[in-house]
């Protein structure tokens, strides 16, 4: 039995509140009790960006919403980023909006195969225990994924949770402006440069993950990437701002993170940088650009 989620016609733009409509938003529990995270939804993974929360420790999973186990998956393999075949042990549940929530990394045996023949799994039903069966072999830890398997995007978790998580602090340092040729400008050392488009960075975060990033020159938003949804745009995950950013330019090396695009006029310009995390709270910093 295969779950194939990304069959049919792939998808145009997506507007992003028709997709949040479908669900309740803070409808889910979470998967465990513990709700410390040892990486984030939109983190860099490798070659791609990371469509999942994986938890820090070992515990009892249960069940985030009522639904029907579709797919227990023992050695899987599958060429797309929605379900990689680093998962090891996964369950997988359906659920009436159209979503999937996957389960990976689970101890082996703890999983009762019988959960597929059962018409419904209640919210809080025990499925499984983590284990370290993935790719995370030695961490004892769930990774949980969802997916809205109608308009083929993978949805960050956290949308659907009780907010109660701790929030990891946003910092803004070693910013970089990357210009259309590939070269890189430290503005902390050099800011008086040709007026044009930049890509602006900032030194990435071993863990934290905005939930948003946005630019600003001279007070007008130019650009704002969202990490609501991660979706495929042709064979490759992207998050959604100005343009689909795939991970080559979100993250374009190990220390670098996108924050967004800007085009400067010639004159005195102000770039402003704000994060913003999941309770709201929002971090900022302003330069001081002349281009000419």
């Amino acid at each position: 039995m295969k779950l194939n989620i990304l069959s049919g016609k792939k998808r145009g733009v997506l507007i992003l509140n028709a997709i949040l409509a479908s669900f309740c938003a803070f409808s889910y529990d979470w998967p465990q009790g513990n709700t410390e995270l040892s990486s984030f939804f939109g983190q860099i993974r490798g070659s791609t960006i990371s469509t999942s929360m994986i938890f820090s420790e070992t515990s009892e999973i249960k069940a985030s919403e009522p639904g029907k186990a579709v797919l227990y998956i023992r050695e899987y393999q599958d060429d797309t980023d929605f379900f990689p075949s680093t998962l090891g042990n996964a369950l997988i549940l359906s659920h009436s909006d159209n979503l999937v929530t996957v389960y990976g990394n689970l101890e082996n045996n703890s999983t009762d195969e019988e959960l597929l023949s059962k018409p419904k799994i209640e919210k809080g039903e025990v499925i499984a225990t983590s284990g370290d069966s993935s790719w995370h072999e030695g961490q004892s830890a769930l990774e949980f994924l969802v997916v809205d398997t109608k308009n083929n995007v993978s949805i960050n978790p956290r949308l659907l949770m009780p907010r109660n998580i701790k929030e990891e602090p946003l910092v803004i340092s070693g910013v970089l402006l990357q210009n259309r040729s590939g070269t890189f400008y430290d503005i902390t050392k050099q800011n008086y440069l040709p007026a044009g488009s930049y890509r602006v960075y900032r030194k990435r975060q071993p863990l934290a993950v905005p939930y948003k990033t946005r630019v600003s020159i001279n007070g007008a938003i130019s650009d704002e990437i969202s990490y609501d949804v991660l979706r495929q745009d042709g064979n490759l995950l992207c998050v959604s701002g100005k343009r689909n950013y795939p991970k080559s330019v979100l993250y374009p090396n190990e220390n670098l993170h996108l924050a967004g695009e800007v085009s400067f006029a010639p004159g005195k310009n102000l770039l402003q940088i704000g994060l913003s995390d999941f309770a709201g709270k929002e971090t900022q910093q302003s330069f001081t650009i002349n281009n000419y």
